[in-house]
């Protein structure tokens, strides 16, 4: 069992990253879809409102997760955090748009099912984040 545990261990540790993004990605989903059933169930505000109120408050989840337990950000001071939080709301408004437009294409012209699309939209637009996380927003990220 020991040797389970450390081999499961070591797995984990060599694909922390990837397997904390899926892990905090997940939770961000959970989060989205239960705040937008608030907002439009319990609370009575219109579908769209409620769609761009659940995702502005996903999205700074979003980034204390990515920025605290996927990348770990080294960045510190307001200024510098400023320009992370800044860069990471226009990654994800840049993926909304391409999740819209994957829905407008798959949907609307291609008469594909909105829940299959949904799907495959999203699958697109987690990778497109990960991607635009690793690569622009918490690279080599480093303190002043």
């Amino acid at each position: 069992m020991k040797k389970l545990f450390k081999y499961a261990w070591d797995m984990y540790k060599e694909h922390e990253e990837g397997i904390n993004y899926l892990i905090f990605g997940f939770l961000a989903f959970v989060l989205n879809y239960c705040l937008f059933y608030v907002f439009e169930t319990w609370m009575h505000i219109d579908y769209m409102v409620a769609t761009a109120l659940s995702w502005l408050l996903t999205v700074f989840f979003a980034y204390w997760t990515n920025r605290t337990f996927v990348f770990k950000s080294k960045n510190t001071g307001k200024t510098n955090i400023f320009k992370e939080l800044c860069s990471f709301i226009g990654a994800r408004i840049a993926t909304e748009l391409l999740e819209l437009l994957l829905m407008y294409l798959m949907v609307d012209l291609a008469h594909i099912n909105s829940n299959i699309a949904k799907l495959v939209a999203q699958a697109v637009v987690i990778i497109a984040n990960y991607i635009l996380s690793k690569i622009w927003i918490f690279k080599d990220s480093k303190g002043e």
